[in-house]
Order: structure tokens, then C-alpha cells, then sequence
């Protein structure tokens, strides 16, 4: 039998070979293609993000216009398409339904079949539009609301909120939600991108990987933990609490604080510095700023007292709070920028593709065990 040694949860596990995203979990470093993720967050758009994992590089002007016009062309849903929308249940959550709707959206798409690098950007295209489109339309129908009609003279995010809210975004929300993209657009071989990624060896469909992806984001473990950070400040809300007596018991009773510590992160998650100060602002351009005070508190306490710092989530809830998106549109606005990084690693995988097929540790009964006769089971 082998010796190896192969950590709970594949952790430390080399599983690919990957020039899309680069993590130093000791010196809390994200990049992408090379490039830090506070750079991109400071200067880039989501778009322009987007053409940089799935092209390897920076567009010139020329590219970035390009690109840009390709995906604003792709925000089209299949008639048929929204009417399935429509007679979905509506206990139904936005996550099942984007699920099922991804994975619908292969019966619309002519080159389904076709695995080629050429197909398959086409399709993300179409499925970065469309996944944003789906997310929105659907909020509005099980609201008894109108469809809103995309905007392609919108940017993106823009876009999105427009078609959510149906009214213009302003500057700063659009610019706040352009930043969270780009930060959640990729995290090299999370969850659902390695689910991805191993439904796209078998040489199934990118719509196949994607919608098994989601099915990966829709896990709490994974996609749900802005959801809880929300939840938790709510409550304390409505209690009238002092925020760190609540978390000081909810730790006493055993319970799990939600958006803290991280599987690779040694230190801050750089993503979490760009959330916490678009809270704050967000909050003090509002006249509203208990969710922002709420939560730096309880991360204050948490860091001192676990020496666990605030990742993604924990002050995503409060940021998508002051946009005014419901609690269980969180995870699938992940989705939304996640799209990016899932269609570029399933190309990636496919460029140059190998099925994935670990082997495991056995740890059953040693070989060779018995077969028992009836008469002798106990």
C-alpha cells in the first residue's frame, strides 16, 4: 500500500498547471495573468479584467472596444428562455435557478458540440452576459415586476443594476459593483473552478462545467458566506445587540462567525481590503453606516481574540447591503464575476487537455479480506 500523505481536502495538493491566477497565501498576494489584484481594483473595469484571463494580456484600445462590443452583443436570452423563468416555483432560489437555467441555455447555443478554443470564447461571451441577465430577470419576476431590457450603451455592472432595479445606477454604485467583480473574478483552484475544470476533461460542454461549477458556488462552504455575514448583522439589529457581546456568544454556543479565515490566506485577504473600504464609503455616502460599524467591530474582536482576519465575504454583505440587493442575490452576483474565471480556466483545460483522474488513499480493511458466508455474518 502506499505511504503518501495526502492532506484532508486536498490541501496543499498540486492538482494543474495554470498561467491564469497566481496566490501567496503567506504574504496575502492575488494576481492575475501576473498583474495584483489592488492594481486591477484601482485601475481596471471588469470587462477590461475579464479580456485579461481569457486573452493572458492587457487589451490595447482597439481589443478593449472590441471586447466590449462583443459581450453588450451577447445580452440576449432565448424567448424560451425566460418563459422557463417564469414557471419556476417561486419558493425556487436565484441559486437553483441559475443552475438550471445555465444549464438550459446549451439547448439555444449552435456550436454546443463544438469544443474548439474559438467555440468555447464565443460561448463565454454569451454566458458572461446571459448569466447576469439571468440573476436580474429572474429577481424581477418573482417580484411581479417587468423585465427591464438590456442597455448595451451600459458598461457591465452597470448593466446588471439597470436591469435589476430598472432605474440608471449612479457613479458610485456602478464603479462599487465593477470593483467586486473584478475581485471575485477569479481565485485559481477554488471549489468550483477545479469542479470546473474536471467536468471540461472529460470533454463535456462549457455549459456542462459551468452549471456544475455553480452547483459547487451554491454550497455554503463555498458561495454562502456573505449570506451568513448579513444574516448575523441583521439579527444583532433586530436585538438591539452590542455587536461583540452577540459574537462573543454565539462563539460560547459553538457556532461558526461567518466570513473569516480562509483555506490559503496566512494574513488579510487582499480582496477583503477593497470590500472593507467601499462599505465604509458606501455607508457614510448614505447617512447609514451601522452595517459598516457593526462589522469592523465584530472583525476587530475576531482578529484580536482568534487572530483570524476578514476574507471575501465579510464585508461583501455589507457592501452588496448599501447597494440594496437582497441577501440571496450574494451568491449568484459571485456567479456573475465568477463566469470569467470559469470560462477561462475551462479553456485553459481544454487547450491543452488531460482527463483528471486522482487516485485515493485507500484506508479499508486490509487486502485480502474474506468474503463471509451467510451463515457466518454476525
Amino acid at each position: 500500500m502506499s505511504t503518501a500523505v495526502v492532506g484532508k481536502g486536498l490541501e496543499g495538493v498540486v492538482a494543474a498547471n495554470s498561467g491564469i491566477c497566481w496566490i501567496d497565501g503567506e504574504a496575502g498576494v492575488l494576481a492575475y495573468r501576473g498583474i495584483d489584484v489592488h492594481e486591477l481594483a484601482e485601475q481596471s473595469t471588469f470587462e477590461e479584467t475579464t479580456y485579461l484571463l481569457w486573452q493572458g494580456h492587457l487589451p490595447t484600445q482597439s481589443e478593449r472596444r472590441e471586447f466590449q462590443e462583443q459581450l453588450t452583443s451577447a445580452r440576449a436570452l432565448d424567448p424560451r428562455i425566460v418563459e422557463m423563468l417564469r414557471g419556476f416555483p417561486k419558493t425556487a432560489t436565484p441559486m437553483e435557478v441559475l443552475r438550471t437555467a445555465v444549464s438550459a441555455l446549451s439547448f439555444y447555443d449552435a456550436d454546443e458540440k463544438d469544443n474548439s478554443h474559438s467555440a468555447n470564447l464565443r460561448k463565454a461571451y454569451n454566458l458572461t452576459a446571459q448569466i447576469a441577465m439571468i440573476v436580474a430577470i429572474y429577481d424581477r419576476l418573482r417580484k411581479g415586476k417587468q423585465v427591464v431590457a438590456p442597455d448595451r450603451a451600459l458598461s457591465h455592472a452597470a448593466n446588471f443594476l439597470w436591469m435589476l432595479n430598472g432605474v440608471k445606477p449612479s457613479q458610485t454604485a456602478t464603479r462599487t459593483l465593477d470593483t467586486a467583480l473584478i475581485l471575485h473574478a477569479d481565485h485559481e483552484l477554488n471549489a468550483s473552478t477545479f469542479a470546473a475544470r474536471v467536468i471540461a476533461a472529460t470533454l463535456s460542454d462549457i455549459h456542462s462545467a459551468v452549471t456544475g461549477a455553480i452547483g459547487a458556488l451554491k454550497g455554503p462552504l463555498h458561495g454562502g458566506a456573505n449570506e451568513g455575514v448579513m444574516r448575523m448583522l441583521l439579527a444583532i439589529d433586530k436585538a438591539g445587540a452590542d455587536p461583540v457581546e452577540y459574537v462573543k456568544n454565539m462563539l460560547a454556543a459553538k457556532q461558526k462567525v461567518s466570513g473569516f479565515g480562509h483555506r490559503v490566506y496566512k494574513t488579510e485577504d487582499p480582496r477583503a481590503t477593497h470590500l472593507r473600504r467601499m462599505s465604509e464609503q458606501l455607508g457614510k455616502d448614505a447617512g447609514q453606516t451601522k452595517w459598516f460599524e457593526m462589522s469592523r467591530a465584530i472583525e476587530l474582536y475576531i482578529n484580536r481574540e482568534k487572530k483570524l482576519n476578514a476574507n471575501v465575504d465579510f464585508y461583501s454583505a455589507s457592501t452588496y447591503a448599501m447597494l440594496g440587493i437582497d441577501i440571496d442575490l450574494y451568491t449568484p452576483i459571485f456567479a456573475i464575476s465568477r463566469i470569467a474565471g470559469w470560462a477561462a480556466h475551462v479553456i485553459e483545460q481544454l487547450d491543452d487537455n488531460r482527463l483528471i483522474r486522482p487516485r485515493a488513499e485507500y484506508i479499508g480493511p486490509a487486502y485480502p479480506a474474506r468474503y463471509l458466508p451467510m451463515e457466518e455474518r454476525r
